[in-house]
């Protein structure tokens, strides 16, 4: 493990090792050029397999950090399990990975890690019953003392396609506003015009989950991340639909709720660019609002981070975190802790690496790096 430190941008060099599992030509290094402290958490040296994606992080009651990932031979692969890993408060190496979640002869994904206001941490997660996403069921799990250990398995809905992949947000209530989409679609490179983002919502009373109003768009959209703009007034931005390919009209997706996440409108195209690749959004403790993408119409390279002082209203500063000739950093997933610093996870080196990024609001306004838009 390292670090990789500073405030301009630097090139650096990851050395990995040089043979995957089972003896596959593994890459060698990666170079990446960070614009913030950037960590190497977990390569192919670590349990579980070559493959480890997408990663989500959220600090628990004690302070710690807890990460959480699925890993296994490959995307598709039967042998996958959701695997956790552990950062005590105050020290710099992550414990070893173990295995939390995962079911025979079935592949499972996709893992969100989450502690709520009352303390109790949800793993959510997928498993795949069928040749492709699009046969996916949600499952939870809950844990009471710290993500040690876990509940028996729950379902979140029996709707195949049904997945999951950014944070929850928690309503004063205690109710729980679950992002979720409906992957449709039997091609492993198209992400259909049907798929659409909606939200499961737990109410912490009856302890059922009821299902919104889907989010439909031009050319499909899934992996909604959610953030409070004021009170009732919440905005999600979504991964775009469609294929692969550099497509000059390739853009995130957005909607909105002005009834506490009830309903949701129809999603707009916004003028931010998305090679049809994960985005998050997050409300910052002063109001402010970052979102974190892939400033790019057909790859998942620079990571950028834009920010909005006004509401949602304007992004006039973004800075690129991690950029790097043929660099793929994608699937970011942010939290801020109570110090007031931002975590950022990424996976990156065709998803066998998992990246932990830390900085601060302050680290976007400086003028090194940052651009006017």
């Amino acid at each position: 493990m390292f670090i990789l430190a500073g405030s301009m941008l630097l090139a650096v060099l990851a050395v990995l090792g040089s043979q995957a599992p089972g003896g596959a030509a593994a890459p060698t290094t990666e170079t990446m050029k960070t614009a913030v402290p950037v960590q190497r958490v977990l390569g192919l040296e670590h349990p579980g397999g070559r493959y480890k994606h997408p990663a989500s992080i959220t600090q628990l009651a004690n302070g710690d950090l807890y990460l959480a990932y699925y890993c296994g031979d490959g995307e598709y692969a039967v042998d996958t399990a959701v695997y956790g890993a552990l950062l005590p408060k105050g020290q710099t190496t992550w414990t070893t990975p173990t295995s939390i979640a995962g079911i025979p002869f079935r592949s499972v994904g996709n893992p969100v890690i989450w502690q709520a206001a009352d303390g109790k941490v949800w793993l959510f997660y997928v498993v795949r019953y069928g040749a492709t996403w699009s046969t996916s069921l949600i499952q939870a799990k809950i844990s009471s003392d710290g993500a040690k250990t876990w509940s028996d398995p729950m379902m979140v809905t029996m709707t195949q396609g049904m997945m999951v992949r950014s944070r929850p947000l928690g309503l004063a209530n205690g109710d729980i506003l679950l992002p979720a989409y409906h992957e449709t679609g039997n091609d492993p490179e198209m992400v259909g015009p049907e798929s659409c983002s909606l939200f499961f919502r737990f109410d912490a009373q009856k302890h059922t989950w009821t299902e919104t109003n889907h989010i439909h768009s031009r050319i499909g959209n899934i992996q909604p991340a959610v953030a409070r703009i004021k009170d009732d007034y919440l905005v999600c931005y979504c991964r775009r639909g469609g294929d692969y390919s550099d497509r000059a009209d390739g853009r995130i997706v957005r909607s909105e709720s002005r009834d506490g996440g009830l309903t949701w409108s129809a999603g707009t195209e916004t003028a931010f660019k998305n090679p049809n690749a994960a985005v998050d959004f997050l409300q910052l403790k002063n109001g402010h609002h970052l979102l974190i993408f892939n400033d790019s119409l057909g790859e998942r390279n620079p990571l950028t981070a834009a920010l909005s002082t006004d509401g949602d209203k304007t992004y006039p500063l973004r800075r690129n975190l991690v950029e790097g000739k043929g660099g793929d950093y994608g699937y970011p997933y942010a939290i801020q802790t109570d110090d007031g610093k931002i975590h950022l996870v990424f996976t990156a080196n065709q998803r066998s690496t998992i990246y932990h990024a830390v900085f601060e609001e302050a680290d976007l306004l400086k003028a090194s790096g940052a651009g006017k838009r």
